[in-house]
């Protein structure tokens, strides 16, 4: 039985080589677990809309790092329903387009901001810490009403129990430190209530531990996927620059990059497993109850059933239907603000900067292979 694909090999924007040469395989996990690896855009979309096909795991999967540790009380992605429907509807509205939109003016106020920083800054210049990671750390602060500069705890405590080298002793601890912060700042938060939408949940009912598990994946997501994608589609219209034309044109252009540029990379590719509740069929085969079954998102958007010449970067290519953000009941709550940031953020960069370059060749950039959301860990840049 091979081994779960994970070498890039000659592309580091591809997914791992491999992943694709079978729609529903088993596939061994680096402890020795075996799994279904789904890579079919339909079978993936099947699996993740269909609630028999269980997000409520009790932890033990180092090669998944939210997998890793207990689920914690309101970390509703590894629910079901009816728990995850309450706790997720308590902050589906507050994600709603019209409600992203209405940040749109501080948004860009910040992209400018980090621009202005990252001149500034002696070059080369790391693109990650100067102005990737910034951008949506001090968006999702500015939401959730958590002290900006406090970010030292919960970006360290992130990283932690994002790596896939981390022991499960390492990952454990990772978890308490970031709660314990969390459990602090929302007792100040009830001592004397601030603006956020933390403190808006201070009144629905939530239980302070909660509360802990709603701030923690709501941190986490919302500023390490994004930073990643900012940072990492950067790159790859750096090595495309007929693409990056397109999207310094307009903000339409831009708008519709996004959306390419999502699919193209998957940056959150197997993070997520699923557990069969019950016997069910998946593509002619019985996936028996307990049996565990793990999505590559980054397989299913380069489906060519998807779209035509989906390894062809084309930032100008209507919007296909793929599964960067997920699929079903768990797709990303987040995504209108994520994709709002890049919107803003990739056209501001590279008008701000029109001689934006690689300040090292693309073979010593350090690729985030160890770790579950994909990315650099540093672009190093000059103009």
């Amino acid at each position: 039985m091979r081994a779960i694909p994970t070498d890039r090999g000659a592309c580091p924007f591809d997914p791992p080589a491999g992943m694709a040469d079978e729609p529903l395989s088993k596939v061994r996990l680096s402890n020795g677990d075996q799994v279904w690896l789904v890579a079919r855009h339909d079978l993936v979309r099947q699996v993740l809309g269909d609630t028999r096909f269980s997000s409520e795991i009790d932890g033990g999967f180092l090669d998944v790092p939210l997998h890793a540790v207990q689920p914690q009380p309101g970390m509703f992605i590894q629910m079901d329903p009816p728990e995850h429907t309450r706790l997720r509807r308590l902050l589906t509205g507050r994600f709603t387009v019209q409600r992203m939109q209405r940040l749109r003016p501080r948004i860009e106020q910040i992209v400018t901001e980090r621009l202005d920083a990252l001149e500034r800054a002696p070059r080369p210049a790391d693109l990650v810490a100067e102005f990737a990671l910034p951008i949506p750390s001090l968006v999702i602060c500015e939401l959730l009403g958590v002290p900006y500069a406090e970010r030292a705890a919960f970006q360290e405590a992130g990283t932690r129990l994002l790596t896939l080298t981390g022991t499960q002793e390492e990952l454990e601890e990772a978890m308490m430190r970031l709660g314990g912060y969390l459990a602090e700042l929302i007792a100040r938060k009830r001592a004397e209530p601030g603006e956020g939408l933390l403190d808006d949940l201070l009144d629905s009912g939530l239980s302070d531990e909660e509360l802990v598990g709603i701030a923690i994946l709501l941190l986490i997501a919302g500023h390490e996927t994004t930073a990643n994608m900012i940072s990492l589609g950067t790159l790859l219209l750096l090595q495309h620059p007929d693409q990056l034309a397109l999207v310094r044109q307009s903000p339409e252009a831009a708008r519709t990059a996004v959306d390419e540029l999502l699919r193209y990379l998957s940056i959150v590719d197997v993070g997520m497993f699923r557990r069969a509740s019950t016997d069910l069929e998946l593509d002619g085969q019985i996936i028996r109850e307990g049996e565990f079954v793990t999505c590559s998102l980054a397989a299913a958007n380069r489906d060519p059933a998807l779209l035509d010449r989906p390894e062809e970067l084309e930032v100008s290519r209507p919007k296909a239907p793929h599964v960067a953000f997920g699929f079903g009941p768990h797709q990303c709550l987040g995504q209108n603000l994520a994709r709002l940031e890049m919107e803003i953020a990739y056209p501001a960069l590279f008008r701000r900067l029109p001689g934006l370059r690689l300040a090292v060749p693309l073979e010593k950039v350090p690729f985030k292979s160890d770790m579950a959301i994909y990315g650099v860990h540093r672009l190093e840049v000059e103009w």
